[in-house]
């Protein structure tokens, strides 16, 4: 059987058949091949095209944007200045210099708060472990990626810039020990006494308050009315609370 006899149709897709092959080979075992496999790929795709800046697309619920130090429904600073966020960071982008409250300036309700707080997003790359090391979750993530500059001081941002708003209800810090104390607020969530009383220009160890005060945590909550009594009149230093190996009364 001659070449001749074949017919021209079977020649032709015979023809296709090998071509196509080749084309399979090449685009999946040479290297050249595997380049250009992806732009062909994309030719049949539709394109889809994001009107940014007009209409930005919305990001995951977990994307890592801009930081956030966040405040109490009363005004009060989460932050304790505990530097555990600059000591995990793995670019060295953080810097937090704390200081002591005082009864006529209190920022948090801990012992400590944050004076200085610095995020250089030069160096920062958003990986979040900053946030994750955080205990009184006042840092946070947000999903402003809009922070570019123009310049290197201007990556550079201060508390003043990475402050949250006062809450509605909410009063700027300082406040007064008086003040918070009437609010009779638990901000950590356990049974120590918040903001820690200060006796002899020191502040005492927290004494143990009553169970109640588990129920009065107010990370979000709402605020007491004013005229409100305080939730809970624990004091530090009870002389009727029992200490490990005292004999029972």
């Amino acid at each position: 059987m001659t070449l001749d006899a074949v017919p021209a149709p079977v020649i032709t897709a015979l023809t296709f058949v090998v071509l196509g092959v080749l084309l399979w080979l090449f685009l999946t075992r040479t290297v050249l091949g595997r380049g250009f496999a992806v732009p062909l790929k994309a030719m049949f795709v539709t394109p889809e095209t994001a009107e940014y800046p007009e209409k930005p697309r919305p990001v995951a619920p977990r994307f890592h944007g801009r930081h956030q130090l966040n405040r109490y429904a009363d005004g009060l600073e989460r932050c304790i200045g505990c530097e555990l966020c600059a000591w995990a960071c793995p670019a060295d982008a953080i810097y937090v210099q704390g200081a002591d409250n005082t009864p006529e300036a209190r920022y948090s309700p801990g012992e400590r708060y944050a004076d200085d707080y610095q995020i250089n997003y030069n160096r920062c790359i958003l990986c979040g472990l900053c946030i994750e090391a955080c205990p009184t979750r006042a840092l946070t993530m947000t999903h402003d990626y809009e922070f570019s500059s123009a310049t290197r001081d201007g990556l550079v941002w201060t508390k003043g810039e990475l402050l949250a708003e006062v809450p509605p209800g909410g009063v700027d810090t300082p406040h007064l020990d008086r003040e918070v104390r009437e609010r009779g607020l638990n901000y950590y969530g356990g049974l120590a006494v918040t903001p820690p009383l200060l006796h002899g220009g020191t502040y005492q160890p927290a004494a143990a308050a009553p169970s109640a005060r588990a129920g009065e945590v107010i990370p979000h909550g709402e605020l007491p009315e004013p005229g409100d009594e305080p939730h809970d009149p624990a004091t530090v230093g009870d002389p009727t609370r029992q200490r490990p190996g005292d004999a029972p009364r």
